[in-house]
Order: C-alpha cells, then structure tokens, then sequence
C-alpha cells in the first residue's frame, strides 16, 4: 500500500492528525468547510445556506413539487425538510399549497420574493464556484464531479 503525499493538511501547531490526512472523508470534510466559508463570505449577507440556496433552485426548477419530493431530491428527512420549508416561508421564499389531486401532501412554489432573491443569488454563487474550481483545469472539473458522484452513488 502506498501512502498518499498529495492529500493536504492544515498546519494545526504541534497536534498530530495520525492517518486522518489519508482518508477521504476527512479530506472531503476540510474541502466542505472550506467551501462552506467561501459561500458564507460571499452570500452570508443574503442569510442562506449552502443547504437553504440548494432547496431555493430544487423548488425554482419543479414548481409544484411536493414536500416528500423535495425531501428525495436534497436527501433530507421529511421532518427536516418541514423546518427548511417553514424558515423559507416565513421569509416569504416559498409558499405551500395543497398538490393539485393530493389534499394530504404540500406543492412548492417559489413566491416573487423568493424568485428575486434567487435571481441575485446565481451570480454570486457562480462566482463562488469559480472560486473553488479556479485551480483545476476544464478537464480536471469533470473528473472531481465525476468521482464525487461515485462517491455513495446511491446516496447513503
């Protein structure tokens, strides 16, 4: 087996990681906060999340959807998605229906607010992710996409 050298380390002054720089989640979980502070600086004054921006263009692209369907495809919990979706209304980003054939279960929408907001969240989010893949090239982009999917491909 051979060890990797390419893996990074933050300097922490005299504290030892042991095999932590060799794992991939714990490289994964130092890109995360990395990218979870870029996102922070450059929308932070907006108060959205990476998780918040991520619901906000779920619902943009699937008006109607349903809750147990927005709760799928951003892989939360159904009683996780109910807090997300009560923090978005009371901001009047989103708001709730009963779905059309359905009287149990809430449709999506995106209110004017919350399509504005999205409107100038884009760029700023653009810009972050040029941030974060302006040390890779075109090709090397795919490949980490590419291999990232394969991570937990099922979503575990």
């Amino acid at each position: 087996m051979v060890a990797a050298t390419s893996t990074r380390q933050l300097p922490v002054a005299g504290i030892e990681l042991g095999g932590l720089p060799q794992l991939v989640g714990y490289q994964l979980r130092l890109a995360q906060v990395a990218i979870f502070r870029d996102f922070n600086a450059a929308l932070g004054a907006f108060d959205i999340t990476p998780g918040l921006y991520g619901v906000l263009e779920v619902i943009a692209a699937n008006p109607g959807l349903k809750q147990t369907q927005l709760a799928r495809a951003v892989q939360l919990d159904r009683s996780s998605v109910v807090s997300v979706i009560d923090k978005l209304e009371r901001r009047d980003l989103v708001s709730r229906r009963v779905a059309v054939g359905d009287r149990r279960s809430n449709a999506l929408e995106l209110t004017a607010a919350g399509l504005a907001l999205l409107k100038r969240l884009r760029p700023l989010v653009r810009a972050h992710e040029a941030r974060l893949a302006a040390g890779l090239s075109v090709r090397e982009r795919a490949t980490l996409m590419e291999l990232l999917a394969r991570v937990f491909p099922d979503g575990r």
